[in-house]
């Protein structure tokens, strides 16, 4: 899991939230986040200026992307750490401060239902079938190159040799006894995929979401959920003090917490895929430079390298076959796992997130 998600859900709520806070004088001028350079300089003083989130995962995208890129092409790439709603406001007056913008893809939506993206040819992006991208995630405006996911993390001594194998057995109780753990929407979306699995709903029959019956099938947990995590290392904090033997969890903390001598293991059945990507600033300042960063970040050896820096699973299928066996079968993404997950509906939750928002929060209070 990235540091890109960390309070993500705590930004804005759709796109009319995004509309309502550009509108506001206060963010004309809102120059929060820092920045910084990456690279040398190069060849004829060349600059394309990324947003991403920073942190741990940024420190990875400094060594896995933007310095080879550097290397390669001459040209610098210079950060910045800004959150939707300033970066939304300086595009809609015409002056954005940076070119690239690595984000969700459901943010690079709610972009473009402001006219905030430009529309990517991607006959300029040539590692797009080079890398095998999914067509899913593939959009006139923004390219998926990696994804999380949420997934179940437990501790392995709590059920005397039992394994949980399904969200089913998350709710099972009475044969996986124990508190659990699950996200608030501060945190993430609400898990409403996991309680209609957990009631029998396929996969493939997820969507439309059955609103109603997931609501009852979290109603019959409730009393067992000890905690509502919205940060990425609160499920591992709850899971360590024992206060919880299971948590929803975003599948890259797990190897951080067995690494820390933590008796835990995920469980990928159901794992719910988010993806992030590349999407151009509209009216960006240095677009050709962008559309080069943008094809080196998405090359399968690019996001092979990135998930050796970070627990990142690459949008390309072709990444994986770049990775030691070892390496590979670590990330949620690998061949193995993949069919055992599910892409969230982006348009749906677009629809939808805001009224399903304000009904858990109802929910949760009792």
């Amino acid at each position: 899991m990235s540091d890109a998600q960390i309070g993500r859900r705590a930004l804005l709520r759709g796109a009319g939230g995004l509309a309502a806070l550009a509108a506001l004088p206060s963010l004309s001028a809102c120059g929060t986040g820092t920045s910084r350079s990456v690279g040398s300089g190069g060849k004829g003083g060349k600059t394309v200026v990324v947003r991403d989130s920073g942190g741990s995962y940024g420190a990875a995208l400094q060594k896995a992307i933007y310095t080879p890129f550097t290397q390669e092409t001459g040209i610098t790439v210079k950060v910045l750490n800004l959150d939707d709603a300033p970066l939304l406001a300086q595009i809609k007056q015409g002056r954005p401060q940076c070119d690239l913008i690595n984000n969700s893809m459901m943010s690079h939506h709610k972009y473009v239902a402001q006219d905030a993206l430009e529309t990517l040819d991607l006959d300029r992006v040539k590692s797009v079938k080079s890398a095998k991208i999914p067509e899913n995630q593939i959009t006139g405006h923004a390219i998926g190159s990696s994804f999380y996911g949420q997934c179940i993390a437990y501790r392995t001594d709590a059920f005397g040799g039992k394994k949980p194998e399904s969200w089913a057995d998350f709710w099972d109780t009475k044969a996986f006894k124990g508190s659990r753990a699950m996200v608030h929407p501060d945190g993430d979306l609400p898990e409403l995929e996991f309680a209609l699995l957990a009631d029998g709903v396929p996969m493939d029959k997820l969507y439309p979401l059955d609103v109603d019956r997931a609501f009852k099938v979290l109603t019959r947990l409730r009393d067992d959920i000890k905690k509502f995590w919205d940060s990425g290392p609160l499920p591992g904090v709850l899971l360590s003090r024992e206060e919880v033997t299971m948590s929803t969890v975003w599948d890259g903390r797990i190897a951080d917490l067995q690494k820390q001598g933590v008796p835990v293991e995920r469980q990928l059945g159901g794992i719910r895929r988010q993806f992030q990507g590349y999407a151009i600033a509209k009216g960006a300042a240095n677009a050709d430079a962008a559309y080069q960063l943008m094809d080196f970040s998405l090359r399968a050896e690019s996001q092979a390298n990135l998930a050796k820096a970070f627990p990142s699973n690459p949008s390309s299928p072709v990444a994986y076959s770049k990775l030691t066996e070892d390496e590979r079968n670590a990330l949620a993404g690998a061949p193995k796992y993949y069919d055992k997950g599910f892409d969230a509906d982006v348009e749906w939750w677009l629809k939808n997130e805001s009224a399903v928002t304000k009904r858990w929060l109802e929910w949760a209070r009792g």
